[in-house]
């Protein structure tokens, strides 16, 4: 998979199956994106790079990165002290985002009411990380079974 920032400067490349994809409602990615919630495909780190531009840390400081596009400001992907060996891509960015709709609704406490995705899951605030096993192969067999 391959996709790139709004101004085509940052190109990215995947090339590990995604995880699982989600939609988070929370207000920072509401904020974020300028949006009812941003969209992410969960890939390994190991299945991802950046193959053009310069990327900078944008959003809140700590142990979530949001790199961004150096030139458009676009939000690219984020990378989590907690997750080091993952990487959320924002599915917007891939040449083929309609591919990758939302699996996981996340952070649905902080939802606007009339939001509605085609999730098959939805959580409060973000899944236990026992349940992230059981989602990824269910996800999983869901791709399998798409044409």
């Amino acid at each position: 998979m391959n996709g790139q920032c709004r101004c085509g400067r940052v190109k990215i490349r995947i090339s590990a199956p995604a995880l699982v994809t989600m939609a988070c409602h929370c207000r920072g990615c509401q904020r974020m994106t300028a949006s009812a919630f941003s969209l992410s495909v969960l890939v390994p780190g190991s299945g991802f790079e950046v193959v053009e531009g310069e990327t900078v840390r944008g959003g809140l400081h700590g142990s979530s990165h949001h790199e961004h596009c150096a030139w458009c400001m676009s939000w690219v992907f984020s990378r989590f002290d907690e997750m080091p060996d993952l990487v959320n891509v924002r599915t917007p960015m891939l040449d083929d985002p309609e591919a990758f709709p939302p699996f996981i609704d996340t952070m649905v406490s902080e939802m606007l009411s009339w939001v509605v995705t085609p999730a098959r899951h939805a959580y409060p605030a973000f899944p236990p990380e026992d349940a992230f096993g059981p989602l990824i192969a269910e996800y999983a067999r869901t791709r399998a079974d798409a044409p």
